[in-house]
């Protein structure tokens, strides 16, 4: 396979580890990006060949994310966003897409991987009337990730917050939920929730994952649609529901690919 240059022939940013593979540069590497190393290269070839539909599951994972911004800009009137487990930019993100409908939308980035800082200055462009920033925080201390966005974002005023595809790498499911929780509590009536993640019934996926967390990567938990739904406890869960990837709102007469499914997301208000 040929593989794109890798990161390390461009300069490593300090603190980067090249040689253990990284979810958020695989997934660049999935995106068709080039901010990856040879190390998540063959990570993410070992795991398309295993599981082959994790391109369409990348891809997938990020058109929704688009609808979603798009719908809560548009039609919802969210005005501020807050990304947490940004991962690496590629095109259609989340600033865009808000600014793009209402370009006075404010956009906070959370993420704490090292390359993913290194490139903040990609995301930190804003429109004029707007404003674009990164927050350098992990999903696990929500009071930091809430306090540093505070700085940048109106927390009395509704607040949209994406997790797309993060979920799993919370190990223990209660405490994902709590997190979550944790997260949506500090938010004002009004707020948003934007939510995607693979569930567990996908064989190839199921297997495909396993030999990922044997990889000396970050471990990342696969869960039940039962346990995904659960996230959305306590919300009004925006038409239709949590459904697959392509069945949320699609575009007119987008392709649906067929087979299993391989994650559900969700849009709910917060009343």
């Amino acid at each position: 396979m040929t593989q794109h240059p890798s990161a390390p022939e461009r300069a490593v940013p300090a603190k980067v580890d090249s040689t253990v593979p990284h979810s958020a540069r695989i997934w660049n590497y999935w995106l068709g990006g080039k901010d990856n190393y040879s190390v998540d290269q063959e990570a993410g070839d070992a795991f398309r060949e295993v599981f082959p539909g994790i391109t369409d599951l990348a891809r997938g994972s990020r058109a929704f994310l688009g609808r979603a911004v798009r719908h809560l800009a548009a039609e919802a009137g969210i005005r501020q966003f807050l990304d947490i487990g940004t991962g690496l930019p590629t095109a259609h993100n989340t600033h865009e897409i808000a600014q793009g409908v209402a370009p006075e939308a404010h956009v906070v980035y959370v993420d704490n991987d090292p390359l993913v800082l290194a490139h903040a200055r990609v995301l930190l462009t804003s429109t004029p009337e707007g404003a674009t920033a990164y927050v350098d925080a992990d999903l696990h201390d929500p009071a930091t990730v809430l306090r540093e966005a505070s700085r940048n974002l109106d927390l009395t005023q509704p607040v949209a917050l994406t997790l797309m595809q993060v979920s799993g790498h919370m190990a223990d499911y209660d405490e994902a939920r709590r997190i979550v929780g944790a997260l949506m509590a500090a938010l004002p009536s009004g707020s948003y929730l934007a939510f995607n993640d693979s569930v567990d019934t996908n064989k190839a996926n199921v297997e495909a994952t396993r030999l990922y967390n044997e990889s000396g990567a970050a471990p990342y938990r696969l869960r039940s649609p039962q346990q995904l739904a659960g996230f959305f406890d306590g919300l009004e869960l925006v038409d239709p529901g949590v459904v697959p990837l392509d069945d949320w709102r699609p575009e007119p007469g987008a392709a649906r690919p067929s087979g299993d499914v391989i994650a559900l997301c969700g849009v709910a208000r917060k009343p």
